[in-house]
């Protein structure tokens, strides 16, 4: 085929997908008007499902099945009133894509409710008969009709500021509205690393009052505290934060000190108001007042209380450092740090270390003691998932890889269901396998315990579970393969003693330092602390899957009123921060009520 004729081909597929997403987009609204499930039905395939993100539900629903999809949607729409669906203008052309074995005709589309304008994704694949119908149909909330994040045309003119001359100036307004001294806050913000500035970004987008608390000194210190040679496992594309995209000239892999840089200039320039050195140490909820009483302890032991009407907990997956109950550690001689104390290595140059773990953490921190010349064994406890950092673990990058507008690539991101998520992993975890065989031989061949996850979905979905128990390899396997780092399996250990660790066969292997790569306590356990047993118990989990596939209490109302958690990577935390404004503006405009 020539250049010519490749090109005309092009053009025909380009133009049947755009047509076959129209006339299916039509057909779908008027299905929907006339509220006719059996209708809407007929414009799906049986085995197809819907993610709903707000715009239907105002939840973040799933569904799966043509009649029960087409049953929530006409029940929905008595409500919703959704109408104008459409092509939007300046996003991703309709185009013929494989997703997940199927080929299909994927499309970006756009429409209108009664409360705001709506952004969504269907796949389309032809029936038995050739009739173009859905697999897929994603619907998510945009914005709110007249409460538009101030962006673009619909940006601030400063007029407030601009030229004021003899009163305040733009740093004086900024001084001011930090200080709260006037006012209370609307939203209290806990944590000022990706999720809290993300979510305080947002809110301050859709003009609701939010004051971020931070314990660290500054702003990215919750990043740069981290052990001295730590960068992001996954690459910069993807991880930008809402609204300002990393400067291209930046590295693949961003070292923590540079992304702890980038926190602070980005809530500098985005007005966030953040008190550092701040630390939330317990809240009320008063049912009456609908608002909380927060306790504020700064660094100089002084108190502050603010009353805000929500509480938002962006302080990560996890909370506060795990200290495992291992026989005989007390008895040890040398010093014992958790991994999140962790620094560098340089300080045991010529000693030996062991580490108790084999996750992330403490395979990097393997590596940098071995830099160092520190004589480093893994104790490794539990089955663990390895996935080399590059190839393997950029497969999950691959909609981000295909380029285009960020927003169209979240979009597309966030229209999965969770039992198309878990599809989408088991078919990458095979590609995973393949690429990483001889890691993964060479691994089993020294006696690591290796798995692919609990249903062979992989790290991702460990990490959605549990927060953990896998290893983004940073080359910490192959000096394991070679003998250059040690690995001792726990079970072999009979306990700890003053030398070291003290096997079952009598004899003591010696260390000089442990370092606790254990994890940590799950986030409701952070939440026991501050608001108490029973608050937590009203809430439930945190993060892990619950029942519906989806992450427990995470980006979404909770069953206690006025308290909501965001947490994950830069991209998870730019995408669901989204959402999570969108609800608290929702809320404080009466359109949202609680659970």
């Amino acid at each position: 085929m020539n250049d010519f004729d490749q090109s005309f081909h092009e053009f025909q597929a380009a133009q049947h997908a755009r047509r076959s997403a129209e006339d299916w987009l039509a057909a779908f609204e008027t299905a929907l008007t006339s509220g006719d499930a059996a209708k809407i039905a007929t414009l799906f395939h049986p085995d197809c499902h819907w993610r709903d993100i707000l715009a239907f539900t105002w939840h973040i629903t799933a569904a799966q099945g043509a009649d029960n999809i087409a049953a929530r949607l006409a029940a929905e729409q008595q409500r919703t009133e959704a109408h104008g669906f459409h092509l939007p203008p300046g996003r991703r052309e309709p185009r013929t894509k494989t997703r997940l074995g199927i080929d299909s005709i994927e499309a970006i589309f756009a429409f209108n409710t009664t409360d705001g304008r709506g952004a969504g994704i269907i796949r389309l694949s032809p029936d038995a008969a050739g009739a173009m119908k859905a697999w897929l149909l994603s619907t998510t909330l945009d914005s709110l009709d007249g409460h538009e994040e101030k962006i673009g045309a619909n940006r601030p003119t400063g007029a407030a500021y601009s030229r004021n001359f003899g009163g305040d100036n733009w740093a004086d307004m900024r001084r001011k509205a930090s200080a709260y001294e006037d006012r209370e806050p609307t939203v209290l913000v806990i944590g000022a690393a990706q999720a809290g500035l993300s979510i305080a970004a947002r809110l301050n987008q859709l003009g609701v009052d939010t004051l971020v608390v931070e314990q660290w000194a500054r702003i990215g210190d919750s990043w740069r505290k981290r052990y001295h040679s730590l960068a992001l496992h996954n690459s910069i594309h993807l991880n930008h934060l809402p609204y300002m995209e990393f400067p291209p000239t930046w590295p693949k892999y961003i070292p923590k000190d540079m992304l702890g840089n980038w926190f602070e200039f980005y809530a500098d320039v985005m007005e966030i108001n953040c008190w550092t050195s701040t630390e939330f140490v317990g809240g009320t909820w008063n049912e009456t007042e609908k608002r909380w009483t927060a306790r504020l302890k700064r660094s100089d032991g002084t108190e502050r209380v603010v009353r805000p009407r929500h509480l938002v907990f962006a302080n990560g997956v996890s909370s506060y450092p795990m200290i495992p109950d291992v026989p005989g550690l007390n008895d040890f001689q040398g010093e014992v740090i958790h991994s999140e104390g962790f620094d560098s290595g340089a300080a045991w140059q010529g000693k030996k270390a062991f580490i108790l773990g084999t996750g992330s953490s403490a395979n990097d921190i393997a590596l940098d003691l071995y830099s160092h010349g520190v004589n480093t064994t893994l104790i490794q406890r539990g089955s663990t998932t390895v996935v080399s950092i590059d190839p393997s673990a950029r497969l999950n990058e691959a909609i981000w890889d295909e380029g285009g507008l960020l927003q169209d690539c979240d979009l597309i991101v966030s229209s999965s269901t969770p039992p198309l998520t878990v599809k989408a992993y088991k078919a990458v975890v095979k590609r995973m396998v393949e690429l990483d065989k001889d890691l993964i031989e060479g691994l089993k061949g020294i006696g690591f315990k290796h798995d692919i996850g609990e249903d062979e979905a992989g790290h991702q979905m460990k990490y959605f579970r549990r927060g953990g128990g896998y290893n983004l390899d940073a080359g910490s396997s192959a000096l394991m393969i070679k003998g250059e780092l040690g690995l001792l399996q726990y079970d072999r250990i009979e306990s700890f003693n003053a030398a070291g660790a003290l096997l079952k066969d009598g004899s003591t292997v010696p260390a000089d330092l442990i370092v606790l790569a254990t994890g940590y306590y799950p986030q409701k356990e952070l939440v026991r602390r501050a608001l108490g047993d029973e608050m937590s118990e009203r809430i439930g989990p945190v993060w892990g899957l619950g029942e519906d596939g989806e992450l427990n209490n995470m980006y979404k109302r909770t069953p206690q009123e006025g308290v909501w958690f965001i947490a994950g990577g830069l991209a998870q935390c730019r995408i669901n921060s989204k959402y999570l404004a969108l609800q608290i503006k929702a809320m404080e405009l009466g359109k949202l009520q609680p659970l």
